[in-house]
């Protein structure tokens, strides 16, 4: 039974989570983590489904917030949306019948490799200068929509995270114009997953109500600080953020 206590807490992991996620994304790694704690003896996937309502809230208004004020190239944007929903929804279905424990060991490697690459390249993410033809983007997008799709259905925390750097990475976007490009496609795999999990009933909605309000006023927050300091705030917050992702998921690792 969910007491009051319980309730401020994951509202508190939310708005946190809501906050760093309009940023640089990787909110789940902080409220899937306290919503496992708190919630002890609730099926994983039940968990997940409530989560989702939340995230997808959050990250509705800070994308509200980034619209109209950073131009998004929408080809790209776009297909990988629209594909990463299909995957996301497929990554949703096979959540319970895959091995959970072998995700932290591949999504540590990741993070390693990017907060390296990040840290080296002093410039990476500061222009935003678009390295593909615009007619090849969608099928980069397209790709990258079925790989993050799939694992932001199947898991999901650190997707924001990962997204971020893909387009900056692989699209040449500069931070702040990734971290709303990644704002749109997280917001249809967080549907998509969410419409799988309302279907099936694994969602506890005394729950996740209160978290999605929470989470929602700290995307704007966080939205806002995004765009009024512009994208070296973003790049040295994704560092900090990545870094610490990184320590923790080491720490657990460890322990377990």
């Amino acid at each position: 039974m969910l007491t009051a206590t319980t309730i401020a807490l994951l509202c508190g992991f939310a708005f946190l989570a809501g906050l760093i996620d309009a940023v640089v994304g990787g909110g789940g790694l902080i409220q899937l983590p306290a919503m496992l704690l708190l919630l002890k003896g609730t099926p994983v996937p039940t968990i997940l489904g409530t989560g989702k309502v939340s995230s997808l809230l959050g990250t509705l208004a800070a994308l509200r917030r980034y619209a109209g004020q950073v131009p998004l190239r929408w080809r790209a944007v776009g297909t990988a949306a629209a594909v990463a929903g299909v995957f996301s929804f497929l990554g949703a279905r096979v959540v319970s019948h895959l091995p959970q424990e072998l995700l932290p060991p591949l999504v540590l490697g990741l993070l390693v490799a990017i907060a390296l690459y990040t840290f080296w390249r002093k410039d990476f993410g500061s222009i935003h200068a678009p390295r593909l033809p615009a007619s090849r983007e969608p099928y980069y997008g397209a790709a990258m929509g079925v790989v993050l799709g799939f694992y932001d259905g199947f898991f999901g925390p650190g997707m924001g995270s990962f997204l971020l750097f893909a387009f900056v990475g692989l699209f040449g976007y500069d931070f702040l114009s990734a971290s709303a490009s990644a704002k749109l496609v997280n917001a249809v795999t967080n549907l998509a997953a969410l419409a799988y999990f309302a279907y099936t009933g694994q969602i506890l909605w005394a729950a996740a109500l209160p978290m999605a309000a929470s989470n929602v006023v700290g995307s704007t927050i966080g939205a806002h600080l995004a765009l009024r300091h512009g994208t070296g705030f973003v790049r040295v917050l994704f560092l900090v953020v990545v870094s610490a992702f990184i320590l923790k998921l080491g720490v657990g690792m460890v322990n377990w």
